[in-house]
């Protein structure tokens, strides 16, 4: 079963980007309030642990209930999800708004709003990914997914600055209003869009929800090539998740650096992901996409290993890694993502990117409580070189593995019903 781009309309462009460009809006308005409520938090307490369980707090819902989301993305409405979702979130940072107007806000609000945002988003970004595919013909996925990486260098760079600068001229509350606005330039597209919904095969029965969520999880166990693949993923992003954490200790205590040094460091990483984008947009990669993933992952391994190793003089090679990592990370995971999309049944993508978003992103609490101590104990680089090396060697493996390499012609074997 594959990925029907006969069925989607010649001028599905002008359709599919104006949806695109609200959630492009709506991506933006998050990144500031993100950062307004770092901010407000860091400014109010001070405290390492009031950052850590904000952090902890929003990736819990992705990570205990996005299996269970993905099934209810397959059986709902996709176009309804979304409007739901989106909606919520901006219920949500309005209310957040009355309580910063008034004077009530604490730190335990911003806990329970971060919460229901990250519902949103773990209703929201599979059922924008999984309708994708059937709003996007095949051979234009990979371009897409070059796209998407390069509005988040966009926003990665232009969101910090922009919410500082915003914060100090209208205060934090009225940062807030802007994510609303942004919202709503989501979800009017999707009130006069329609978007397509999957077919189930005519001959399946009808099935309950329960019976859904084991078929997810049947599809991915038993297509060996997706298994593999969400096993590596999973495994490389317990690996690479701490660099981007230790990285401001590696800027202070190795390189002796402040502020500055870490701005550019986060600068160039951004500029590699733009860099990144705007190649994998143009050229699409390699014609078997699996390739350009794996060539990226290995750059991003690549890149670990050479701030390991980087002198602390030369903190211009410190810059050039950083570049290197967002430059190959686009190139990791856009093709991938373009990889599901076209080889994953389309009644099947909402299960199947949730069980992976929330694998992927289960990995990233365990790698830091994992790395932090090692860290501690054997330096602050180690853990570079060593999920540097692995990330490398992981990959190379994954080379030699013909479930995973032709998993983008291997679909039949996902086809066998399930005995009962």
């Amino acid at each position: 079963m594959e990925n029907s781009s006969q069925n989607i309309p010649q001028n599905w462009a002008p359709r599919f980007f104006t949806i695109w460009t609200g959630q492009a809006f709506s991506l933006f308005g998050s990144a500031l309030v993100q950062f307004a409520l770092v901010w407000w938090l860091t400014k109010e307490t001070g405290s390492a642990t009031v950052l850590a369980t904000a952090t902890l707090v929003a990736l819990l819902p992705q990570i205990v209930f996005g299996p269970f989301i993905g099934a209810l993305v397959d059986r709902w409405n996709r176009r309804l999800i979304m409007i739901v979702a989106d909606g919520s979130i901006a219920l949500s940072t309005a209310f957040l708004f009355y309580l910063f107007a008034t004077g009530q806000v604490q730190v335990w609000h911003i806990y329970v709003i971060v919460i229901i945002r990250s519902f949103g988003t773990a209703f929201h970004s599979p059922a924008m990914t999984a309708s994708t595919s059937l709003m996007v013909p095949d051979k234009y996925l990979a371009q897409l997914s070059g796209a998407n990486q390069l509005l988040q260098g966009l926003v990665g760079i232009a969101a910090p600055p922009l919410g500082a600068l915003l914060i100090e001229a209208f205060s934090t509350q009225n940062v807030l209003l802007i994510d609303i606005a942004t919202a709503a330039l989501a979800i009017l597209p999707l009130l006069f869009i329609p978007v397509p919904q999957p077919v189930r095969d005519a001959i399946q029965k009808p099935s309950t929800y329960w019976e859904d969520l084991r078929e997810g999880f049947h599809y991915v166990v038993r297509w060996r090539g997706l298994l593999g693949l969400t096993i590596l993923a999973m495994i490389l992003n317990f690996m690479i998740t701490p660099s981007s954490a230790l990285l401001p200790l590696v800027v202070t205590k190795v390189f002796n650096g402040g502020a500055q040094e870490l701005g550019w460091s986060e600068a160039m990483f951004g500029a590699g992901i733009i860099a990144g984008g705007i190649l994998l947009g143009i050229w699409g990669g390699f014609k078997r996409r699996i390739i350009t993933s794996f060539s990226g992952i290995i750059g991003i391994g690549v890149g670990c290993v050479l701030i390991g190793f980087v002198p602390a003089d030369k903190f211009y090679l410190l810059l050039a890694a950083n570049f290197i990592i967002g430059f190959t990370e686009v190139f990791a995971n856009g093709p991938l993502m373009a990889i599901l999309q076209s080889t994953v049944a389309p009644d099947k993508q909402g299960r199947v990117f949730s069980l992976l978003g929330a694998g992927a992103t289960a990995m990233m609490p365990l790698s830091l409580l994992v790395s932090g101590p090692i860290a501690d104990l054997l330096g602050i680089r180690f853990w570079f070189i060593f999920g540097g090396a692995v990330c490398v060697l992981m990959t190379v493996i994954g080379f030699f593995i013909p479930a995973i390499m032709n998993i983008e012609n291997d679909r039949e074997a996902v086809l066998t019903p399930v005995a009962e």
